[in-house]
């Protein structure tokens, strides 16, 4: 079993930055795959980065790649993404979700355990 607690999300300006955390419990945190999905309202949950247990092999959708850093510090249980250039259409509510042997990073089904997410608001 997995809880997963999201924070850092808030209110920011157009180009502006923030970070997201994702605290986890349990003591197998190491060996799952994690991702960061969002959701604005009226439209459907999507992949936004994903990281292996390792570390070693990153995914990014490709409307964020290069503004978005995904990140994991598996001594403290917790995963990070650090959200740069942020634009309105970043706006949503921002959803860890930890995955024990996923073979598509990007499908949300393939999750196990979720956040109850953070909303993230970006003003123009």
């Amino acid at each position: 079993q997995v809880q997963l607690v999201e924070s850092g999300g808030g209110l920011v300006q157009d180009g502006g930055s923030l970070r997201l955390s994702c605290a986890a419990s349990g003591r197998t945190f190491s060996r799952y795959a994690m991702g960061w999905f969002r959701q604005a309202p009226g439209k459907e949950r999507e992949f936004v980065a994903a990281i292996s247990w390792t570390g070693g092999a990153i995914s990014y959708t490709d409307s964020v790649k290069g503004r978005f850093t995904i990140s994991r510090d598996n001594a403290k249980n917790t995963v990070y993404l650090q959200m740069n250039s942020l634009r309105p259409e970043d706006t949503a509510v921002y959803y860890c979700a930890a995955a024990n042997v996923p073979t598509n990073y990007r499908m949300h089904s393939q999750y196990d355990y979720w956040g109850q997410g953070t909303q993230v608001t970006v003003s123009s």
